[in-house]
């Protein structure tokens, strides 16, 4: 099973072109996968750079036939010429999605300090593992404060799942609305986290939770125990990241399925985004 995560900045290269032909070419070239998870979606705002306000979530949906595609939608505004300006993420499935929650993350108030709501999109799929948490979320880049609340409600999101997990819960589908679905405890947490690997940032997300609530991992370290993690923003484009290359994108599994991650990849190749995906694969 093949998962990649990938900031696509609303589909614009380090050429300063937006294509999405080339974002959805780059991320096939790179796996056969299973699910994409792709963050910076817009729709409306034509005052991002290259955007022409058009709807992103639709014609990436309609470039990926045969997947299930679920829009998480962060920012949803009234533009000046009375469009809806939407920005946020979506995730791709090509197995049964069998429930989804979008949570809007916590958004602490901050006197003079940009920022935005931030949501995580989770999806319970059937997997050949069984049935599987994945979430994938873009984390508050201008705010440490922000990004540790949004951090702790990650954890909390888990612990609960996990928890729901092992309960009893009445209900098939003529109860409507009532009918239970399954609640995996196996989870996957995966974006763009906007804290670096050797953070402190990094270090909360997979701090002991509870005893009864399987840790997340970082699925690099899993697989390549002691080596640096490689970078995945400012590659290429050294407009926006002058410096040296340096990681934002991870993917963390839970404990319980932590002996099922075989690799961890960084396409490095490719610059149609600021950043670069990174695929994980589990066995």
């Amino acid at each position: 099973m093949k998962l990649i995560t990938w900031n696509i900045q609303w589909g614009r290269g380090a050429d300063g072109r937006v294509d999405l032909d080339r974002i959805v070419a780059h991320a096939q070239r790179f796996a056969d996968f299973d699910v994409l998870c792709l963050q910076e979606v817009s729709a409306g705002h034509h005052q991002l750079p290259g955007c022409d306000g058009s709807d992103q979530f639709e014609q990436l949906a309609a470039r990926l036939p045969g997947y299930e595609p679920v829009a998480g939608v962060a920012v949803d505004t009234l533009g000046t010429a009375g469009e809806r300006r939407r920005f946020g993420n979506m995730l791709f499935s090509r197995l049964p999605v069998r429930q989804v929650f979008r949570h809007l993350l916590p958004w602490p108030t901050e006197d003079g300090v940009m920022s935005m709501q931030r949501v995580a999109i989770e999806a319970t799929l059937d997997t050949p593992l069984g049935p599987l948490r994945v979430t994938t979320t873009h984390l508050e880049y201008y705010s440490p404060r922000q990004r540790d609340a949004q951090i702790d409600r990650l954890r909390e999101l888990h612990r609960d799942s996990v928890a729901r997990s092992h309960m009893s819960q009445p209900g098939d589908a003529s109860h409507g609305p009532f009918e239970a679905m399954p609640h995996a405890a196996a989870a996957v947490l995966l974006g763009d986290c906007n804290f670096r690997p050797d953070e402190p940032d990094h270090a909360r997300v997979l701090a002991p939770i509870d005893s009864a609530t399987p840790a997340y991992q970082d699925a690099w370290e899993v697989t390549h125990p002691g080596r640096a993690h490689e970078p995945t923003v400012g590659v290429h484009d050294k407009a926006q990241w002058p410096g040296p290359p340096f990681t934002f994108d991870l993917i963390f599994v839970s404990a319980d399925i932590a002996h099922r991650v075989r690799d961890v990849r960084v396409d490095g190749t490719t610059d149609a985004s600021d950043h670069q995906p990174v695929l994980v694969e589990l066995a």
